[in-house]
């Protein structure tokens, strides 16, 4: 069928390589790029043999030139970027600049601000239109699944969905005090920053993790929830029709939640550079070095993840509700591709995300989020491909 270029060799990178070689017949060609190009070496020797052609390359991806030089040498008929949300927008820029394809599983924040706002890539869309390439924003689980989760309800059940609380669990052990599950930095960013949600079309916003509740998830149990901001709060507020209120919600242990408050108490989450032994430091960046690897916990993690949107809305005039959700075993993930069920979730839903656009079921010139197109044939997907979906029609709702 095709090209894919992979920006990325973190622990979801290592899952989309995994994905796009079980679908080679999509997949026929990648090429692996990163600025750790062992990493990316060590993927390919791991998995060459197979029917899907893979290379490897140094790329900065804060260097817009040096994607260009890459992507015209490469000649793919589509970019993954699964490398930092920082730089989302250097590759886009690359993307445009070589009218290639664009994908991708978070949306841009800057560096220096921990700030989550689809702006800056929503001001790409006139450009990608005339240049008559498709950029796919947010194609992870959340954002990613969940906004898909949202599409196949509008389209199948409701007239109107007046309300959405997205729940992300992960009831996973890795046996560490304290570890991320994925990029410790910008994991660590969106728990610390305030909280948020939208109603009646406006943002309002609360302190981190100020409203908390507990909630029994299907085949993991009880768990203590979270309001947090997440992204696609903005764009399922703009794209599902009738959206009164939409909230998102994640789990942490209360052992998380004391070693984040001691972290955070004595400045090491910091993103302001201080100067320590005369260079300057970023004390979140100086914790993600010294935390756990998150592509290091698959071996160690036991337990699943549970990821689902809880909606209500009418249908002919009458209410209804319903629950479609996701359940993920991280042992399972393990076995079969090396990494825990983070990253599996989102390296997944990357793969079936570029395999829309590059087979045309999703081609549209221009910057879309995900819950723009038919949700039908990335549904069938995830049950073919690793992420099987359940749906309820009588759940337990959150609290107001």
């Amino acid at each position: 069928m095709g090209r894919a270029l992979i920006i990325g060799a973190g622990g979801v990178a290592s899952v989309v390589v995994h994905k796009c070689c079980q679908n080679s017949e999509v997949f026929e060609e990648i090429c692996i790029a990163s600025r750790t190009k062992e990493k990316c070496d060590a993927l390919k020797e791991k998995l060459e043999g197979g029917k899907t052609k893979i290379s490897t390359a140094y790329v900065d991806a804060d260097n817009t030139e040096m994607l260009i030089e890459l992507i015209n040498s490469f000649k793919p008929d589509i970019v993954i970027n699964v490398a930092l949300p920082y730089q989302d927008l250097t590759i886009m820029d690359a993307c445009l600049a070589t009218g290639v394809d664009y994908v991708d599983t978070a949306n841009y924040e800057p560096l220096d601000t921990a700030k989550f706002e689809y702006k800056w890539q929503w001001a790409y869309r006139e450009k990608y239109e005339k240049a008559g390439i498709t950029a796919l924003l947010g194609s992870g689980f959340d954002p990613g699944v969940t906004g898909v989760f949202c599409a196949y309800a509008m389209k199948h059940y409701f007239d109107e969905i007046h309300y959405i609380d997205i729940l992300d669990a992960n009831a996973g052990d890795h046996g560490y005090p304290f570890a991320t599950n994925f990029n410790p930095e910008i994991n660590i960013r969106e728990i610390t920053a305030k909280g948020s949600y939208i109603e009646n079309g406006k943002w309002v916003e609360t302190e981190p993790l100020e409203f908390k509740q507990v909630y029994d998830f299907p085949e993991i149990g009880p768990k203590d929830i979270y309001l947090l901001h997440h992204e696609e709060l903005e764009s399922l507020a703009l794209n599902i029709k009738g959206v009164k209120k939409i909230r998102f919600w994640m789990t942490f242990s209360e052992k998380y939640i004391n070693h984040l408050t001691v972290l955070e108490n004595v400045g090491m989450t910091s993103i302001e550079p201080i100067e320590y032994e005369g260079k300057q430091i970023v004390p979140l960046q100086f914790l993600k070095a010294v935390l756990p690897d998150p592509a290091s916990l698959g071996p160690r993690t036991k337990g699943k993840t549970n990821i689902g949107c809880i909606m209500q809305g009418v249908k002919d005039g009458k209410p209804l509700t319903y629950y479609v959700y996701n359940v993920c075993d991280h042992e399972e993930c393990y076995k079969e591709v090396g990494s825990q069920a983070i990253s599996y979730t989102t390296g997944v839903p990357a793969m079936i995300g570029a395999m829309m656009v590059m087979t045309g079921k999703w081609k549209k010139p221009g910057v879309n989020n995900i819950e723009e197109f038919d949700p039908d044939p990335f549904m069938e997907a995830l049950n073919k491909w690793g992420l099987p979906w359940k749906e309820s029609f009588s759940p337990t709702l959150l609290e107001e």
